[in-house]
């Protein structure tokens, strides 16, 4: 009986220690110059895509230009939060964000097209929609968690 209950004590203990853990990908992302996030970004292209110079070269200035973009976004968002005024924005504020994402979006769908082959651009199109399949979902879980 003794060793039963040491047992479910020991499950326990690791099933604690190992939820608390936080997301060490994303912390690890988030430390990262915009510089390295483009390499990154870049060099996981070029071996998914098998890029040459020239496309890797035109590819590694349009990530540069998007994780900028990114680490200026995060540190409004930052800096909104703690001065308090992080709310949640109108309905018109909501139109103008989602315009100006999915302007971007085109616009970044177009710089491709013109730097990529046919067939990496479709490689590209069915990797995209599975990361934006897989980004949904996550979010469905999350906001299903928060109902419960």
């Amino acid at each position: 009986m003794k060793k039963l209950i040491m047992i479910a004590i020991a499950i326990c203990t690791i099933q604690i220690t190992t939820a608390q853990e936080p997301n060490n990908k994303r912390n690890a992302m988030a430390n990262l110059t915009p510089e390295e996030v483009a390499t990154l970004k870049t060099k996981k292209m070029v071996l998914h895509l098998d890029l040459n110079d020239a496309q890797q070269d035109d590819i590694y200035k349009i990530n540069l230009e998007q994780a900028k973009m990114r680490k200026t976004h995060m540190a409004e968002r930052k800096a909104r939060k703690q001065s308090g005024a992080a709310g949640k924005p109108s309905k018109e504020e909501r139109l103008a964000i989602a315009n100006k994402r999915l302007d971007h979006q085109i616009e970044v769908k177009a710089k491709m097209k013109k730097i990529l082959s046919d067939e990496q651009y479709a490689k590209w199109e069915a990797s995209m929609a599975k990361r934006e399949g897989k980004m949904k979902h996550k979010g469905k879980k999350k906001r299903g968690n928060k109902k419960a």
